[in-house]
């Protein structure tokens, strides 16, 4: 990959979506993590208004310290960059005192984490609405089209996505080019959705480059039977993940009404 072009055809490509579409610029939501690190960081480039927006809901400490050390460094670096912080922690504490009934939480733990995603979605929407702003997604390309690692209409809901044709390893490799913080650069990828530092890694059962692996090996048309120990078990892990979160990746099924029986 030519990691300079790539940075170039997709700063390009948001300055021109952003003309067109005759908006101020973009809102990013920022988590310390590499993905939106990259994604504040192109949009930067453009020249744009970049609003980044913090939202901790009970967030690991790590992650607090990272995104703010982005911003900072993102803020300094260019003018056009602007953040805030919005505390989404009583909201989110509010939500779960609401959604109880009897006594009885009515909510599993992957019910909230979801929920956490879709509040900050709202936030994002609020001030993209408030400034004529786009909401601009940090979704790779596994995360988005290979396991379906996202919340539906959480951090899936977005205007645009301007990373999710490459790899996390690609991510990676621009984040180095684009000068991201060191610290993120090194740390272990996670959603923040449970409030602790617990990575993707540890939920999913596999890494990024093994997921890479997978993906590449089911669009080649292997099998499962194809691979043996760890292969085997990660292809496995990949084609379930795959096949459980398609209604996240496919478009939302309409009944179309045949023209008889209108």
């Amino acid at each position: 990959m030519n990691t300079e072009k790539v940075v170039a055809y997709i700063v390009d490509w948001l300055k021109d979506y952003a003309a067109k579409a005759g908006v101020n610029g973009f809102v990013v939501g920022i988590s310390g993590g590499i993905d939106s690190a990259v994604t504040s960081t192109l949009c930067a480039k453009t020249g744009f208004r970049v609003l980044c927006l913090e939202m901790p809901i009970h967030q690991a400490a790590s992650h607090v310290s990272r995104a703010q050390e982005h911003i900072a460094q993102l803020e300094k670096r260019f003018a056009n960059v602007d953040s805030r912080r919005v505390d989404l922690t009583p909201v989110f504490e509010e939500f779960k005192t609401e959604v109880t009934l009897e006594g009885k939480q009515e909510t599993v733990d992957m019910a909230l984490a979801n929920t956490r995603a879709r509040l900050r979605m709202t936030t994002l929407y609020y001030h993209a609405g408030l400034y004529g702003l786009l909401v601009a997604g940090t979704g790779n390309k596994v995360e988005d089209f290979g396991v379906g690692f996202f919340t539906k209409y959480g951090d899936g809901g977005v205007d645009i996505s301007p990373i999710a044709d490459l790899m996390k390893t690609e991510v990676r490799k621009i984040a180095v080019h684009l000068k991201v913080p060191q610290s993120i650069i090194d740390a272990a990828p996670s959603d923040g959705l449970f409030g602790d530092a617990r990575s993707d890694e540890d939920q999913i059962g596999a890494n990024y480059p093994e997921l890479e692996w997978a993906m590449t090996m089911k669009e080649a048309g292997k099998t499962i039977d194809d691979f043996d120990g760890r292969q085997k078990e990660v292809f496995e892990i990949f084609l379930k993940r795959n096949a459980a979160n398609k209604h996240k990746m496919e478009p939302i099924p309409v009944c179309i009404i045949p023209d008889g029986l209108k």
